[in-house]
Formats: structure tokens, sequence, C-alpha cells
């Protein structure tokens, strides 16, 4: 099906736009009333996200009402290693917990390949019904976690500030390090082809917990995991997102991925420097949107032109921040179409 707006490809592939493509990480979340009312309806986090009716339905919500040039489906990146055989929990305050942890080649032993067709079904579903749904109005984004971030779950099996115990494989036993990585690599190009060949327009890898690792580590544990990723994806346009890897910007440029995204605290122009050849997509910081709607447009203006408003894909530098007040959101996305026009 022929888009009506293909912004968002066209920026990824470096190509001419007349205006910047915008949308924002979670914007298919707890912003919207309309999204709360869907979450309450199914009951949980995990029944939402895996009633592919429901994903679908959140999934379109900001097309619909904030007017966003891209939507994106409306998952969880610890699918993965619940389709590896290692399920997890959504606990209300918490957020995610797995309530068994991968420590010994034993225990990796135990896990298999992911095969998205049959453990992600529900995944694909929703893709296609989002389709559907959308009838070619906006590009649709396929995501799943870089190999390192599932790792960090599966390894200290909740979130944390240090990750210290996922850590400390690394060091003490770099070999079950790469054999669970290399599982979860394996099961993260299968899954993301499932996603385009269902229907996905853009892959985007999400690395939350890149900053957490030393230059040296993250060269050695996570990106050679994404390179294989990007490698393997040539269908579609490919985003990183290495949150607080601003050292490994240079490596990330010479991956052969489209598109690169940037946290809020990575210098725009810095980054233009390092990584000349791709799009580049962020970086407001998501706090902006608690300001007054002058100070939004000042910003968003302030960073439409230190980007430019070629091969760039205006975002925040992470995910919107669920008490974020929705007019504020809207606020943002019409001044990045203002300043970039």
């Amino acid at each position: 099906m022929e888009l009506k707006n293909d912004l968002l490809l066209r920026a990824a592939r470096g190509e001419k736009t007349e205006r910047t493509p915008v949308w924002m990480m979670r914007q298919a979340g707890r912003i919207l009333a309309e999204y709360r009312a869907v979450r309450e309806k199914a009951g949980s986090f995990i029944k939402l996200a895996t009633t592919p009716e429901m994903a679908a339905e959140v999934t379109l919500q900001p097309v619909d009402l904030l007017g966003v040039d891209a939507a994106i489906i409306f998952s969880d990146i610890l699918v993965i290693p619940e389709a590896m055989g290692l399920p997890y929990e959504m606990a209300e305050q918490r957020g995610p917990v797995f309530p068994a942890t991968v420590h010994t080649i034993q225990d990796l032993e135990k896990l298999h390949i992911a095969e998205p067709e049959t453990d992600l079904k529900y995944v694909l579903d929703a893709i296609k019904l989002t389709k559907d749904g959308l009838a070619g109005r906006v590009p649709l984004i396929g995501f799943a976690g870089a190999p390192f971030t599932i790792f960090c779950y599966m390894t200290e099996g909740k979130g944390s500030k240090t990750f210290s115990v996922a850590k400390k494989h690394l060091y003490a036993d770099p070999e079950f390090s790469h054999l669970l990585l290399q599982k979860i690599t394996d099961s993260t190009i299968a899954y993301l082809k499932a996603q385009i060949a269902a229907g996905a327009n853009l892959v985007q890898i999400f690395d939350s917990w890149a900053g957490i690792l030393s230059p040296e580590q993250y060269s050695t544990f996570s990106l050679p995991y994404i390179k294989q990723i990007c490698d393997a994806i040539d269908e579609v346009p490919v985003t990183v997102f290495a949150k607080g890897a601003f050292f490994a910007r240079k490596a990330i440029s010479e991956l052969s991925c489209s598109v690169v995204g940037l946290d809020w605290n990575m210098d725009i122009a810095e980054s233009r420097a390092l990584i000349p050849d791709k799009t580049l997509q962020g970086n407001l910081d998501p706090c902006v949107l608690y300001a007054s709607y002058d100070q939004i447009r000042k910003e968003v203006k302030n960073m439409v032109q230190q980007f430019g408003t070629q091969r760039y894909i205006a975002n925040l530098g992470h995910g919107v921040y669920p008490d974020t007040d929705p007019d504020k959101v809207r606020c943002f996305i019409e001044s990045v179409k203002e300043f970039s026009s």
C-alpha cells in the first residue's frame, strides 16, 4: 500500500523532505486518557500487549489524536526473553520482574531461539491489524531491544540503577555472556524480520542500558551484536538508539543502519560531526514538555535550527514521561512542523 505520508522513510533514507517528520518514543501510553481506558479494560499491561486488537488500537491512538508522522507498534522489548523461554511479569510501580533468571551455561541450555511465527504471533497479528487501521496514512515502526539491554534483564531479573549482576557476568564469565548475547541476537534478527514481513516499514533497536558500560565493554559486549542485526536487515531502514552511549557515536555511525537516535545529553553539532553520513533522530529533553507552551516552542525552534531540517527525524531524547500533559505534547509536535517547514 502506498503511503500518503512517507516523510519518516524519506528522511531515514536521506532523501529530501519538505519538513521534518516527528514522532515520540512511548507515544502510545499513559499520556493519553484513551490509552488508559483500553489499559483498564485489558486488566494488565501484559494482557494489553498480547491482545492484538487492543495493541493495534493503542498503536493507532497517537496518529489519530496527536498528529505524529509515524506509529510504533505497542509492545515491549521483553517479549524476546519470554519467547526464548524466560517469562516475565509486570509489577505495578516496580516494572518488569523475571521470576527466574539466567546465570550458567546450564540455564542457557534451557532457552531456545525465538520462533516469531509461533512464540510472538500476537505481535505480528497486531502489526497486521495496525496496518489495516492505518490504511497507508503513516509508516509503522517495529522495534526490539538491543541484545545487551535484554541480557541485563535476563540476568538481573528486574530493573536496576547499576545492573551490577549483569555486569559481573561480563567480567567473571565472558564465555557465558557471549553465548547468551548470541542467542538473544539470533532471536532478535528473526523477530525483526518477521515484523517487517508483517508490515513494519522501519525498525528501531533500543539499547536502553548502553550507558552503564565502559567504552571498552560496549565495543565488546554490545556493538558486535547490534552490528549483526543491522547487517542482517536490508529490507527497511534501521534506527539504532543507544541511550547514554555518547562515547560510541563514531562507532555507531559505522554500522549499516540508516538512523542514529540521540539522547538529550548528546550535543547536536558534535553528533553531526561524528555521524556525517546518517540521519539523526532526537533529542529534546522529555522534561521540556513540563514547561510553558512558549518555552516548549522556543526549545523546539532551537533544536530544529541546530539539527537542520534535512536528514533529521524530530523526537524526544527518551520516551515521553507518563504524567505529561497531552496538550504540551501537541505543542511539541505542532512546533516541529511549524519550524521545519
